[in-house]
């Protein structure tokens, strides 16, 4: 998480770098701990480049099926070791589908997002 000198006032945040490195580190473990994953990626301002100060990780990821309705889908999947807070979106196959293919927000992800795992 972000971290205070003691001796200064100045926030230091994790730099993207520092957060790629954890997210595919956290992303690879997901992958081996959970069935059905199918994909995993980030967007929104580290995926831009536009991070900074305060800035959460909009984390992405697609299963194959669940049987939680989505806005209980995000709860267990740890996300507590990553540097920065996260924002945690799971989606199914067959949601993923229809909203990568409709509105705005299927088009931000389709084009900004950066996929750091994939199931071969």
């Amino acid at each position: 998480m972000p971290v205070r000198s003691l001796h200064s006032s100045v926030l230091k945040w994790p730099d993207l770098k520092t957060v790629d490195r954890a997210i595919r580190r956290w992303a690879d473990h997901a992958a081996r701990m959970r069935e059905g994953i199918v994909r995993i990626g980030y967007f929104g301002s580290y995926a831009q480049g536009a991070w900074g100060v305060g800035s959460d990780l909009d984390i992405v990821v697609v299963v194959e099926e669940a049987s939680e309705r989505m806005e209980h889908r995000m709860t267990g999947w740890q996300t507590e070791r990553l540097p920065v807070p996260v924002d945690l979106l799971v989606f199914t196959e067959e949601e993923w589908g229809r909203i990568a293919t409709r509105g705005r927000f299927g088009r931000v992800l389709g084009k900004d997002a950066i996929w750091i795992y994939e199931r071969s």
